[in-house]
């Protein structure tokens, strides 16, 4: 399967979304750099839970304030939705690439999102210092995406560094404090 293989099928924000939350949105958007902003944002959220286009919107919303804790709320959210969307198990630590193959029978969009948040998730951990976590989620996406069509390699490498970084530095802690 080519993950930037596109057919003409319909991406995530064509799903249309109700006046109300489009509303919501666009208001959101006039007021962005408002801390007012997020309040629309999160009314159009409770008003369409599963939207993508919302779910977006909101953890970009958060993303560019540098609230990554809540960006990762908000992907692993989105990860959860749209792996049930495409029959798959909600925990990402279980796809596989045979998974992924029937996943894209339902819609290569979806999948494309699925393992591009999933990417995105890690990123974030990555940001919050948790590389451990970041390591396991890039890890599931070389494991999947054997070609790198989504270009993982390069953060699968500064997690793996970072991870092995912080290992190394337990252990010189560990030896100075034994040799006091």
């Amino acid at each position: 399967m080519d993950l930037l293989d596109f057919a003409a099928e319909d991406m995530y924000f064509d799903e249309p979304v109700s006046p109300e939350v489009e509303a919501l949105l666009l208001d959101a958007a006039q007021r962005y750099g408002e801390g007012s902003a997020e309040a629309s944002l999160l009314q159009a959220y409770f008003l369409e839970p599963e939207h993508l286009t919302v779910l977006v919107a909101l953890y970009r919303y958060f993303y560019y304030r540098q609230q990554y804790r809540e960006s990762l709320i908000v992907a692993d959210r989105a990860i959860g939705i749209v792996s049930s969307r495409l029959g798959l198990t909600v925990r990402w630590q279980d796809l596989s690439e045979a998974d992924l193959g029937r996943s894209v029978q339902v819609s290569m969009t979806l999948t494309r999102f699925l393992l591009l948040a999933l990417k995105g998730s890690g990123y974030l951990l990555m940001r919050l210092g948790e590389h451990r976590d970041a390591l396991a989620r890039f890890e599931k996406i070389a494991e999947i995406d054997t070609s790198d069509r989504l270009g993982i390699t390069e953060l699968l490498t500064m997690a793996r560094a970072s991870v092995a970084e912080a290992a190394a530095e337990r252990a010189g802690g560990n030896v100075r404090f034994l040799s006091r």
